[in-house]
């Protein structure tokens, strides 16, 4: 899963936009009898090591799922019956099984996801016809019986199901169950739900939990609220829906379509086996883009609902096949005929799942080669689909692994913003380890799995230098592949594969808190101030480009201009008391440490002498950042009649803010006499502002700039520092990064 995909498609989705919002803040029917899978010894001969193959072409899973359903569309409930065989390949007796029913997470909202609560509540203030209770559901069930037609007690509780057995299972045998259900699909954005057009379908049936040999207990944990409790046995499905025969159905695996005996309907079936999770996405407006290279079909299910998506969706075809070629050179062969992404509307997530990726909405726009995002979700179909784990204890097997890879792939791509480059600066330590569970890591889960995560992943990368770490990689794909991983046996292949060292360096990293990447890893301090100017530079001008008919005036356009090299001319007021010019100099100061992280050139003019030299001269092919009370600024007293003409042009009422008492705030107008150029002016008008209003004061400073936040043109605050006028264009993005 990764959040903030790419807010609007266009607008380019780096390894550190996180880390940037933060800036300006502060700074995703079975036979039952069948063989137990045999396995076969190989030696990788680059590393010496041998390895357990499973022949996945040859073997059937533990656990075959066949499934029935039927798609109700009019009152969006799904009625299915699912038989299950369930091979005991743990060393105890069971006496019984237990499923999971995470649908029921929506049976209220205080156990469903949060991940999607903002847009739910947008949603809900737009769909006037919809109640509360629609936004909820949940799976029933109807009946669970062994397959020869033996009624058996269960309960289901706290999304979990529990099936007692009248005769224990015992090693290497199997046993068959018959569960009846009914599923009501909820309103709204949720894993399971529908919106519009669309169904998503994850979680649409009981699907068997882990059994942990070593504990000797089922994983009975109710789906995460916060993050993801995607953990599951590979398994064989076999699945017949039922749909209206205008529907398009993306799923995985081989799939045909034929004729229901109900007129006006279809049944599509879907063969999947050695899969991880089995999903659904419906719609009847769904158009297919498909290609297929080398024996690989990759589709794109999408909605064509604007002129130009059909080449868009094809170039993402295209990126598809070049990352999964990356990655299966780099860890292991993609192992199955086809690849699927769905257009779906959620926004600002984008998540993974076996055989099949969820985007958001898909643009003209959009740059499917800067997508990082869209990398990150492939990358999962090695780290979560192939590679499994447990994604609740130990995320950062999945996230950290792909979101390392994503990185990886754009290095080689040559892209410098997107690259190695991207992690190759850290924050301060945290108090908490990168192998840290979900419920220790809390808010910091993005952090700790994806910054952290990816950070000693490549630490590694460069220790042991590019031959040996892909070497290990594919030790390690190759022992667990369908497979579920551990952070144990994740050391265990390091040192199998690079040594007791190199282990005990990962170990430590993993295991103990404050990582930090090591220096000579990490990017000079000129380095970073390139980069960031480089990553400024194009994330100002794509958010910029959101709006079409964007003003001129707009602070955040001042930024894009003097990241684009622009000159910037700072000019300070004058003949200050020493608290006003002290605060002057800390307000500036501010202002200036961004303008240094990012690489952005500035002169800073005080002296009246030296501004009026320079009035005709620098000042006249300059953008200008203008500082304090109008009457004490020369610049603004020179230029007066110029600046309120400028002023009135936006409608910012020039003369009557300016003798406001203790009104303070900013406004930007096309400099007084060059318009490509803009001048931005800080003002207050008493002597210096008090405490509290300097406090807010700088506080909006920073919002008014930051490429995430609205698009100001002025804004005026009283003596308390609360805004009294403003005048914004609505950012897109900005919600994304709102903490409310």
């Amino acid at each position: 899963m990764k959040h903030s995909r790419s807010f609007k498609s266009k607008f380019v989705k780096t390894g550190i936009t996180g880390a940037l919002a933060l800036m300006f803040a502060a700074y995703s029917l079975v036979n039952t009898d069948y063989a137990i899978a045999q396995s076969v010894t190989a030696t990788n001969p680059t590393t010496g090591l041998t390895q357990t193959i499973q022949d996945n072409d040859k073997q059937q899973a533990s656990i075959q799922y066949h499934i029935q359903a039927k798609l109700n569309e009019k009152d969006m409930t799904l009625e299915g019956t699912e038989r299950i065989t369930y091979l005991n390949t743990s060393k105890d007796t069971l006496g019984q099984l237990v499923l999971h029913t995470y649908a029921d997470a929506n049976r209220s909202a205080s156990t469903q996801a949060d991940t999607f609560e903002q847009s739910n509540e947008q949603i809900s203030q737009n769909s006037k016809d919809k109640t509360p209770q629609d936004f909820l559901g949940g799976i029933d069930i109807k009946q669970v019986a062994l397959a020869g037609g033996q009624a058996l007690d269960y309960k289901n509780e706290n999304q979990a199901l529990t099936v007692q057995l009248p005769d224990p299972i015992q090693p290497g045998a199997s046993v068959s169950l018959q569960i009846d259900f009914h599923l009501n699909i909820p309103y709204g954005l949720q894993r399971i739900s529908y919106y519009k057009d669309i169904i998503n379908g994850a979680h649409w049936f009981p699907v068997m939990s882990v059994y942990d040999e070593g504990k000797q207990v089922w994983n009975t944990a109710p789906y995460s609220r916060t993050f993801e409790s995607d953990y599951y046995t590979s398994s064989d499905f076999d699945v017949q829906l039922s749909v209206p025969e205008d529907y398009e159905v993306a799923m995985p695996g081989v799939m045909t379509t034929r004729e229901d005996a109900e007129q006006g309907r279809k049944i599509i079936s879907a063969q999947a086996n050695n899969t991880r999770e089995f999903v659904l996405f419906a719609s009847p407006n769904y158009t297919v883009a498909s290609v297929t290279r080398n024996d690989l079909t990759v589709e794109y299910y999408y909605l064509d609902n604007e002129p130009g998506k059909k080449e868009i969706a094809e170039q993402y075809i295209d990126q598809a096949f070049q990352a999964m070629d990356f990655f299966g050179k780099k860890y292991g062969q993609y192992p199955y005929p086809e690849f699927r992404i769905v257009e779906s509307y959620v926004e600002n997530v984008a998540v993974e799942y076996s055989r099949l990726i969820q985007m958001g909405q898909m643009s003209t726009d959009s740059l499917p080669e800067k997508d990082t995002t869209f990398i990150h979700e492939i990358a999962h179909q090695w780290f979560h689909a192939l590679i499994g784990n447990d994604s609740e204890n130990e995320s950062f097997l999945d996230e950290a692994f792909a979101d390392f890879s994503m990185v990886y792939f754009q290095e080689k791509q040559g892209d410098n913003l997107n690259g190695f480059n991207a992690l190759r600066f850290d924050s301060e330590p945290v108090d908490l380890a990168i192998a840290s569970t979900n419920e220790e890591a809390g808010d910091m889960a993005g952090l700790l799995y994806y910054q952290k995560g990816r950070q000693a992943i490549y630490q590694l990368y460069r220790s042991v230098g590019e031959e040996k770490f892909d070497a290990f990689m594919q030790a390690y794909f190759k022992r667990y592949v369908h497979q579920n991983a551990t952070i144990t046996g994740l050391l265990q292949t390091i040192e199998d594969v690079l040594g007791h060292e190199q282990r005990k360096e990962m170990e430590t990293a993993l295991l103990q808190p404050n990582f930090v990447l090591k220096p000579e890893y990490q990017l000079s301090l000129e380095e970073r101030t390139a980069y960031f100017h480089d990553i400024f530079q194009l994330q100002y001008q794509q958010s910029l480009d959101l709006v079409s008919d964007l003003p001129v005036e707009v602070m955040n356009r001042l930024m894009a201009k003097v990241l684009q090299d622009e000159l910037l001319t700072i000019v300070l007021s004058d003949q200050l008391s020493k608290q006003a010019d002290k605060q002057q100099e800390a307000i500036m100061g501010q202002l200036t440490a961004f303008f240094n992280t990012s690489g952005v050139k500035y002169d800073v003019v005080k002296d009246r002498g030296d501004l009026k030299q320079k009035m005709k001269s620098e000042i006249s092919t300059s953008n200008l950042i203008v500082f304090g009370n109008a009457k004490n600024n020369g610049f603004v007293q020179a230029l007066k009649p110029s600046i309120m003409d400028r002023a009135k042009q936006i409608g910012f009422a020039w003369k009557n803010t300016m003798e406001q008492p203790h009104a303070s705030g900013a406004y930007i107008i096309k400099h007084p006499y060059n318009q490509n150029r803009l001048m931005l002016h800080y003002f207050w008008n008493e002597d210096h502002l008090s405490e509290e209003a300097a406090q807010a004061y700088l506080l909006q400073m920073q919002n008014t700039i930051g490429f995430t936040n609205d698009y100001y043109q002025y804004y005026v605050m009283d003596e308390k520092g609360k805004e009294m006028a403003v005048k914004k264009v609505k950012n897109p993005i900005a919600h994304y990064f709102s903490e409310e």
